[in-house]
Order: C-alpha cells, then sequence, then structure tokens
C-alpha cells in the first residue's frame, strides 16, 4: 500500500523546500548552483509556485517549508530576501510556511532575525554554514542564537556535505567542514530551548548526527536530499525505532521533486503505517506547532 492509498486529503509535510524561480536558483544560487546542476545532469530550469503547489497536492502535501536564503557575505551571490519569502507565503497561507534566513557575518544579523518574527511573521530560520561560510558553536555567534530562543521560533540546519560548488576548483572555496553536526551540538547544548532540525542524513556524519538526535532533546532530523534509497542503513533503522518521533520528511525541492522521492520511499522504507504517519507528517506539525 503506498501513501497515496492511504491519505484521503493532502497531510504532508515538507519540510525543507526552496523557490523553484530564478530567485533561489539562478540569483543566489550563481556559480556554485550550476555546479551542482552540471554535476548530476540536471537542468536549470524555474516554473512558478502555482506547477509547484499543484505538483505537491498530487503526492497529498499539504504543507511546506519555504526556505529563505542569504549566504551573501561568503559567496557574494544576493539573497533570497526575507520580504519575498514572507510575500509568497501570504499569497499561499495555506500552503507556505515561511522561514527567514539571515546571513550570521553580517553586522545587522540579529536585528534582521528580529525582523522576520515580529515584522514579517515568519515561522522560524534556516542556516546553510557551509554556503555562509560560519561555525555555528563559534561564541561570536551567540548572541543571534540568543535572540532566535527569545523569539521561540524552531531553526533549520544543514547537515553533512554539500553539492553546491560540485567538482569545481577548489569547490568555489566552500569549507564541507561547517556541515559537521558536531558543531550543532553545542548550540543544541548551550541553547536548550531552541528546537533545532538537521536538514539531510549528514553524510559522512550520520552517525554523529544519530547520537545527537538520541541525546538532544530539543534536535531533530529530516531525510531532504536524499532519495532513500541512498540512505545509509542504519539511518533509516533508527528513524523505524528509536527516533521514530524524531524523524521527519523533506524533499530539498526543485532539487529532488516529490514523485521521485515518494517512489524510493515506498521501495526502501518498510515501516509501519503508525511509523510512517509521524515521519511524514506528524513529527512536523508539533516541531513546527501546526497540530
Amino acid at each position: 500500500m503506498t501513501v497515496l492509498d492511504w491519505l484521503d486529503e493532502p497531510r504532508i509535510i515538507d519540510t525543507h523546500a526552496h523557490q523553484p524561480t530564478a530567485e533561489f536558483l539562478e540569483d543566489a544560487g550563481g556559480e556554485m548552483m550550476r555546479d551542482a546542476a552540471n554535476r548530476f545532469g540536471a537542468e536549470m530550469e524555474t516554473w512558478s509556485y502555482e506547477e509547484m503547489i499543484a505538483e505537491y497536492r498530487e503526492h497529498n502535501i499539504g504543507r511546506a517549508v519555504l526556505l529563505g536564503w542569504d549566504a551573501e557575505t561568503n559567496t557574494g551571490n544576493p539573497p533570497v530576501p526575507n520580504d519575498y519569502v514572507a510575500e509568497v507565503r501570504d499569497e499561499y497561507p495555506d500552503f507556505f510556511v515561511g522561514f527567514g534566513s539571515v546571513d550570521p557575518l553580517k553586522d545587522d544579523c540579529v536585528e534582521e532575525a528580529v525582523r522576520c518574527v515580529e515584522d514579517l511573521g515568519l515561522s522560524g530560520f534556516k542556516f546553510q554554514q557551509i554556503a555562509q561560510g560560519f561555525d555555528p558553536s563559534d561564541d561570536e555567534h551567540a548572541e543571534l542564537f540568543d535572540t532566535i530562543e527569545d523569539l521561540g521560533v524552531p531553526v533549520v540546519f544543514h547537515g553533512g556535505n554539500s553539492t553546491l560548488g560540485a567538482c569545481s576548483p577548489g569547490g568555489r572555496g566552500l569549507k564541507i567542514k561547517y556541515g559537521n553536526p558536531m558543531l550543532i551540538d553545542d548550540v543544541a547544548a548551550e541553547h536548550p530551548g531552541l528546537q533545532i532540525l538537521i536538514a539531510h542524513p549528514a553524510y559522512p556524519w550520520e552517525r554523529e548526527q544519530l547520537a545527537i538526535c538520541q541525546q538532544k532533546g530539543n534536535v531533530y532530523m529530516d531525510l531532504s536530499g536524499w532519495l532513500p534509497k541512498y540512505i545509509d542503513e542504519q539511518v533509516l533503522h533508527y528513524a523505524k525505532t528509536v527516533l521514530q518521533d524524531k524523524v521527519m520528511f523533506g524533499t530539498d525541492y526543485p532539487m529532488i521533486r516529490p514523485g521521485r522521492w515518494f517512489e524510493s520511499f515506498e521501495e526502501h522504507f518498510d515501516a509501519s503505517e503508525e511509523v510512517k504517519r509521524k515521519l511524514l507528517w506528524e513529527n512536523a506539525e508539533q516541531f513546527l506547532g501546526l497540530d
């Protein structure tokens, strides 16, 4: 029985979606995004939000977290503005949950974080430490995470390697060490009131990621960015057992489309309907405060 067979309405929540438009794929992504597309034989196409939502509805996805992006200091590329994320959210309020992005290397990052929540009504934040070029455990970022903890909204951190800049000389200067989830463990320990989602199975640090999720009550993970057939067996085992309340569904749209992800999921994730319900929407409802 597939997901589509036992759902009579869109309930699934995608915790990790990007804009299928030029704002993300071309402007913010720039050369490093083209490197990733070339490495994996993908086309740098763009399409509308109406097409995106229609595609999601076909697969019983009822909500998606739309992520902001600001890695301007480290990459020189313009951000996906937080105001733009809020505008898209406002245009499709029943579908998108808007997460802002602040560049931790900018002097006004704390003020921008406050503006995102108090003025724009965004529901959380996304950090891509490799693209942004920062170590989240460094004391210089403590004020930012203190502020977000006080704001009472969750954060998404990138976990593991990144395909951005793949196979280019020097990887466009991007340093994968910042994707090590052990750097996030420090943030979780020092900010126990901050709800943290580690995006992606954190290759090559999957075991560290599992240990952190098991030990820190405020840390969760999603399965975005990888088709299930490529995810480490231990990650899938933990998702079915000891971490079944802490693992969530995500695609990394538009890099991975929901149809491909679900096809692989049905073939490689043999679990009870109860566990699948948790992974596909119940855990996300609780994490995002949607239940």
